[in-house]
C-alpha cells in the first residue's frame, strides 16, 4: 500500500510528523486517530514514492512467484532463524531485500500477521504460494523448536522435486523442437513447394501416378483449408487440456497414461518418489502419520494415485500398518513394501522412506534416459519419412517420363 505523509499533534498538543500506509487518506485518517493523533495535513504519495511492484500485485497484474523464489526464501530464513535473529526482524530484512513483487508482498502481510499476534505457519496459510506442506511443516517446526531444521527439510524436498521437473522438461524440450520444425518444414513444401511441381506437371500434359496425385490433393486442401485446419487444431488442443482438467474425465486420461509405454513409468515413478519423500519429510519433522498421508494425497496430480492412497489412508486410520494397504497397490513395488516393513519394526520408517524415494528418483532418470535416446531417433525416422514421400511422389512422374523416353 502506498504511504501517505501526514503532519498533526499528540494527545499532549505536541506536533508530529510522519508516514503511515493505506488505501486511501480517509483510511490514514482513521488509523492515525486510533493512534492518538490528530492530522492536520495528510499528503498522499507522489508517483516516485509508489512502490509499483506492489502496485501490479494489488491490481492482480504482477507474475505469482515461482519454486525458485520460495527456495531461496526459506534457505535466509533458514539460515538467519539458526543464528538467533528475531522472527519480526528476519522477515524486515528478507521484505528490503526480496525483489519479486508477489513475494515481497506475501512477506510483508506474513510480518504483518506475526505482529498482530498470528503464528508464522498461520500467517504463511494466508498467503498464496504457500501450500499445505510448506505451512504444516513449519506449524510442526515452531511447535518443536527447531523451525530453523525444518526449513532446511523444506529447501532439501523442494531442491530435488524441482530436479526431477526439470529433468523431464530438458527431456521433452528437444523433441518438441524437433516435431514443431519438421511439421512447418512439411507444412511449407505441401503449400509452397508441391504446387509448383504441380503446375510443371500439368503443363507437360503428361499422366501423373496415383501417388503424386494423392500428394497434389492434400497440398491443395491444405491451401484451401488452412483456416480450417488451424481452428480444427487449436479447437483438439483446447478439447484435450479441458479433458485432462475435467475432474469427470480426467481420471479416464489419468489410467491411460499409466498404462502408455514409457510415459507410464514416468508418471507412476514420479508421483511415488514425490509421495515417498513428502511422507518421509512430514514424519521426520513430527507431523502424525494420518495428517502427512492428507498432504501427500494433494501434492498428487494422479487421480488413479491418488485415490489408491486415500485408501492407504483409510486403513491406516483403522488400525492397520502402513506397509498392509500399499502391497495391494499393484503398481507399488512389493520391494518397496518391504523395506517400508521394515522401516515399521524398527522405527525408522522416514529414514527407510527417504531411501526409498532416492531409488524412485536414480529409476526415474534412467527411465527418463531411455525414453530421449528412443524417441529422438523415432520422431526422425517418422518426420524424415514424411519428406521423403513427398519427394518421391513428386518427381516420381519425371522418373518415369525419363523411363519411357529411353524405351
Amino acid at each position: 500500500m502506498p504511504a501517505y505523509k501526514w503532519v498533526g499533534f499528540d494527545k499532549e498538543g505536541k506536533r508530529k510528523q510522519g508516514r503511515q500506509e493505506g488505501r486511501s487518506e480517509k483510511e490514514v485518517r482513521r488509523v492515525l486517530r486510533g493512534k492518538g493523533i490528530r492530522p492536520t495535513a495528510i499528503t498522499p504519495p507522489g508517483l516516485t514514492e509508489l512502490d509499483l511492484g506492489e502496485l501490479l500485485v494489488e491490481k492482480g497484474l504482477a507474475k505469482p512467484f515461482g519454486v525458485q523464489e520460495l527456495v531461496n526464501f526459506s534457505r535466509q530464513l533458514a539460515t538467519m532463524t539458526n543464528a538467533g535473529v528475531p522472527i519480526l526482524q528476519t522477515l524486515e530484512i528478507l521484505y528490503k531485500q526480496e525483489k519479486n513483487p508477489s513475494l515481497r508482498k506475501s512477506i510483508k502481510n506474513i510480518h504483518s500477521g506475526v505482529a498482530g499476534g498470528k503464528t508464522l505457519a498461520d500467517a504463511m496459510q494466508e498467503q498464496q504460494g504457500f501450500d499445505k506442506l510448506y505451512c504444516n511443516l513449519v506449524r510442526a517446526g515452531e511447535t518443536g523448536g527447531i523451525l530453523d531444521e525444518i526449513l532446511e527439510k523444506l529447501v532439501e524436498y523442494m531442491d530435488k522435486n524441482e530436479a526431477i521437473k526439470s529433468e523431464i522438461k530438458s527431456a521433452l524440450t528437444y523433441p518438441s523442437i524437433i516435431v514443431v520444425v519438421g511439421i512447418c518444414v512439411i507444412y511449407g513444401m505441401m503449400v509452397f513447394v508441391v504446387p509448383k511441381f504441380a503446375e510443371m506437371l500439368e503443363g507437360n500434359g503428361q499422366e501423373i501416378p496415383q501417388v503424386t496425385q494423392i500428394v497434389m490433393e492434400i497440398s491443395e486442401f491444405m491451401q484451401n483449408y488452412i483456416l480450417y485446419l488451424i481452428g480444427g487444431t487449436v479447437g483438439a488442443i483446447v478439447g484435450f487440456l479441458q479433458f485432462k482438467k475435467n475432474p469427470q474425465t480426467k481420471p479416464v486420461w489419468d489410467q491411460i497414461i499409466m498404462k502408455a509405454p514409457i510415459f507410464g513409468q514416468i508418471v507412476i515413478k514420479g508421483n511415488l518418489a514425490s509421495f515417498t519423500r513428502t511422507l518421509a519429510t512430514m514424519l521426520a519433522s513430527g507431523v502424525s502419520l494420518i495428517d502427512a498421508l492428507d498432504v501427500c494425497i494433494q501434492t498428487i496430480d494422479n487421480e488413479v494415485i491418488s485415490s489408491d492412497l486415500k485408501g492407504v489412508r483409510k486403513a491406516v486410520t483403522e488400525g492397520k500398518t502402513l506397509t498392509e494397504p500399499l502391497q495391494r497397490i499393484k503398481y507399488f513395488p512389493d520391494m518397496v513394501a518391504q523395506m517400508i516393513k521394515v522401516g515399521e519394526s524398527t522405527g525408522n520408517v522416514d529414514g527407510m522412506l527417504i531411501k526409498i524415494a532416492d531409488v524412485f528418483e536414480r529409476e526415474l532418470r534412467e527411465v527418463i534416459k531411455t525414453m530421449t535416446t528412443m524417441i529422438e531417433p523415432l520422431i526422425l525416422v517418422v518426420l524424415g519419412g514424411f519428406v521423403g514421400f513427398i519427394l518421391i511422389a513428386m518427381y516420381m512422374p519425371i522418373f518415369v517420363s525419363a523411363g519411357g523416353a529411353g524405351e
